[in-house]
């Protein structure tokens, strides 16, 4: 795993994907986050997943509509986030197989600090992981 660039990250974003992940601190919280230019906007999206509490599966229809909403304002794909409650902030075996948007950004949120919660970013690529600095 290798840092290869740095990512600057909206503090709202930031605070809004935390307060989420806090909001369900038993399963993982999962969605899409479109950008255009510098502005960021999260889009929630409900967890199918048949143990919430250790995966995360985007509801496809949700997620279509999302897509459909960033097209519509002119946004791209930047980021899919989603939630690690009892573990660390790191792409799990799943996350990695699982993971289908080589350009976007995978931005994971882990409870599982006392008091301190951690975000990381990585890209995930043909089965390679690199992780990025995240800037607020």
């Amino acid at each position: 795993m290798t840092i290869k660039t740095t990512i600057q990250l909206p503090r709202t974003l930031v605070n809004q994907l935390l307060h989420l992940a806090q909001q369900s601190p038993d399963q993982e919280v999962c969605g899409l986050i479109g950008r255009r230019a510098d502005r960021c906007v999260c889009y929630p999206i409900d967890n199918v997943a048949t143990d919430a509490s250790v995966l995360f599966a985007l509801n496809a229809s949700e997620q279509i509509a999302a897509i459909k909403q960033m097209h519509d304002k002119g946004q791209e794909l930047f980021a899919i986030y989603h939630s690690h409650p009892s573990s660390p902030a790191l792409p799990s075996a799943t996350d990695i197989e699982d993971a289908d948007y080589p350009d976007a950004l995978y931005l994971i949120v882990s409870l599982n600090t006392r008091g301190v919660l951690e975000m990381r970013g990585f890209y995930l690529r043909d089965q390679a992981i690199d992780e990025v600095n995240l800037s607020i």
